[in-house]
């Protein structure tokens, strides 16, 4: 007699809360493009098609997903262990400075060229995060707040090291701002000729299934994920926790600048000030879907890639704006997070509480 091999209970709630959630998403959206006068048909069929409808919006998709599992994995690292890591769109600002500058100064072959690049803004990203690191060990500021505000502070110390790099002065118009151009041993190559989509897509794929060995098969990697789940039982159990909480920081600081090193060497081939459009944030929300799953982080960075593309796609050929999907995959993120299992029991206790009062009134 053979056995069927069945899908574990919790992932098949995993996987309806997922479903559920899409359909959800579908609705609300056909209510919001509705309200606007627009076909939610025609809407959806455009972002399809401008997801997939041609070589160059596959091209746009791959490009929209490799910032997106980069910095997707840079939030995994910290969350799996319990760090608030919400600064690496600031960490990937300075990778992505100190790599363009490189790329345009030194002449090198090109696969050299290349690696330098990339270590040089992975270093810069650990560098800036050893700052939120040490004020949490030393000072015990909370490291959600120092991240989150150090973001500001890296867009804008950027702006100006940009500002002094080129010799503007301030009353240059903000477009003008930008480093030279970096030199072609430094760039990346296109994956599918005329688009946005370079080779990174490997680099990003790579980083994720090695970051899904590190804590699968390693003991460094059980000892990173330990510390963010229990820190007191990481103590006793003899990991060095405080080294351990300042190599994830880094680690994760050293990811984001990757991603931003990878956003010069390939889309961009310069450094400009607020380049990134919310990348960041991206990365943190995709990383709460996939539920700190590397592997998942990379199927969930093409759809999420695939929606950016699909939107701009959307915008140009119907009259809905392609802001509309931003606030649905905002939607998607919150209606995934919640605990439905901790809300049913929530609603069947208030029942039972209803229930005892009115036994209760009755006896009276």
């Amino acid at each position: 007699m053979k056995l069927k091999a069945k899908m574990p209970a919790g992932w098949r709630l995993e996987l309806l809360k997922y479903i559920v959630a899409a359909l959800l998403v579908v609705l609300i959206g056909s209510v919001i493009i509705l309200s606007q006068g627009n076909s939610p048909a025609e809407a959806f069929s455009a972002l399809v098609v401008g997801a997939f409808g041609s070589t160059s919006a596959i091209g746009t998709t791959i490009r929209w997903a490799t910032p997106s599992i980069i910095t997707g994995i840079s939030a995994v690292i910290a969350f799996k262990s319990g760090i608030w890591n919400v600064g690496i769109e600031g960490q990937m600002y300075f990778g992505a400075f100190v790599s363009a500058v490189i790329g345009y100064q030194l002449l090198m072959p090109r696969g050299v060229h290349i690696v330098v690049c990339l270590l040089a803004a992975g270093l810069s990203g650990m560098l800036f995060s050893f700052i939120p690191a040490i004020l949490k060990l030393l000072l015990d500021v909370n490291e959600l707040i120092s991240t989150l505000m150090l973001n500001y502070a890296a867009l804008l110390f950027t702006e100006y090291l940009t500002f002094k790099y080129m010799g503007f002065d301030a009353s240059e118009l903000a477009d003008a701002i930008a480093t030279p151009d970096m030199q072609p041993t430094a760039r990346l190559s296109v994956l599918l000729p005329r688009t946005s989509a370079s080779t990174a897509i490997f680099i990003a794929i790579g980083l994720a299934i090695l970051v899904h060995l590190l804590y699968k098969y390693t003991v460094k990697g059980y000892e990173l994920k330990m510390v963010g789940e229990n820190l007191k039982f990481s103590k006793f159990g003899g990991v060095n926790y405080k080294s351990t909480f300042l190599m994830i920081f880094l680690l994760s600081g050293f990811i984001a600048g990757v991603c931003g090193g990878t956003e010069m060497m390939g889309a961009f081939g310069k450094f400009r000030p607020a380049f990134a459009t919310n990348l960041g944030w991206d990365g943190v929300m995709i990383a709460s879907i996939a539920r700190n799953n590397p592997i998942a982080v990379i199927f969930i960075s093409f759809i999420w890639g695939a929606l950016k593309s699909g939107s701009f796609h959307m915008e140009r050929v119907t009259s809905t704006n392609r802001l509309v999907i931003s606030v649905l995959q905002a939607l998607f993120v919150l209606l995934v997070a919640i605990d439905y299992e901790a809300l049913g029991k929530w609603f069947a206790e208030q029942r039972q509480l209803r229930m005892l009062r009115r036994q209760e009134k009755e006896v009276r």
